[in-house]
């Protein structure tokens, strides 16, 4: 035998059909007082709907509420796709694979004249100390704590002056200063033009797909590295060699290598 179980909810009927052997939610009582009522119910609000000529008014139709917003669950398989706000921050020190898509747009610029005046002054003040052939003269430059100047993709001990002269050539550190000069005498680019993350870099290389190169390019890459490296970064996908990195407010954010 076949039950028909009413459950009255938030002032919507709604019935369903249940298999046999099922205790029944409304016993026969309940059920006839319910329909009773129903039909009382009716003709009153018929009788509402209708206008003083015996017309009833235009129907309104009421919108539906927008559907409920529910944020990311890592842990619902269902959630294939990250929203925008969640996905993780560039780091802008990390070498740029995805850098030359079809809607990139990339600056590659040599006038230092376009620099705001406090990355012109950074430029300047890392070249002076460059040709010093002192490593010491850039300890100002490189600043301490939270905003010190990335020298590695992974966190370095002791002094930072001493790793700079570490992964010099050698003991003294003029090797890395003389990389360091002709880094920042390179052509640049700006990323993320006129946005909260705006950044110049040197060498432009960093930015751009190395397979796409003019010949006048890659003489000017070779400048940096050798026709091996050069190979090597192709097959890798990006540049990999020194870069730097300046804000627009002139705090020097990186002078890395690696990928």
């Amino acid at each position: 035998m076949i039950e028909t179980r009413l459950h009255l909810h938030f002032g919507n009927f709604y019935y369903f059909r249940t298999g046999k052997n099922v205790r029944k939610t409304v016993n026969t009582k309940t059920f006839f007082t319910l329909i009773t009522a129903a039909a009382l119910f009716l003709p009153a609000t018929a009788a509402l709907t209708q206008d003083n000529d015996g017309k009833a008014p235009p129907s309104v139709m009421v919108p539906l509420p927008d559907p409920i917003q529910r944020g990311f669950d890592p842990n619902n398989p269902l959630d294939f796709e990250r929203p925008p706000e969640a996905n993780p921050a560039r780091n802008p020190a990390q070498s740029q694979t995805g850098f030359g898509d079809a809607d990139q747009k990339i600056e590659i610029l040599y006038d230092v004249d376009e620099l705001p005046f406090a990355v012109r002054r950074m430029r300047e003040l890392i070249m002076e100390a460059a040709r010093s052939g002192d490593p010491e003269q850039l300890r100002p430059l490189i600043g301490k704590g939270s905003d010190i100047t990335r020298l590695s993709l992974t966190d370095i001990e002791g002094d930072p002056i001493n790793y700079i002269q570490s992964v010099s050539g050698d003991k003294e550190g003029h090797e890395i200063l003389a990389i360091l000069l002709e880094v920042m005498e390179a052509g640049f680019s700006r990323l993320d033009g006129g946005t909260e993350n705006e950044l110049y870099v040197w060498p432009y290389f960093y930015a751009v797909p190395l397979q796409d190169l003019t010949p006048p390019q890659r003489v000017e890459l070779f400048k940096l590295v050798t026709a091996g490296d050069y190979e090597d970064m192709v097959s890798f996908g990006a540049y990999i060699f020194f870069r730097v990195g300046i804000t627009p407010e002139g705090r020097w954010l990186f002078f890395v290598a690696g990928d």
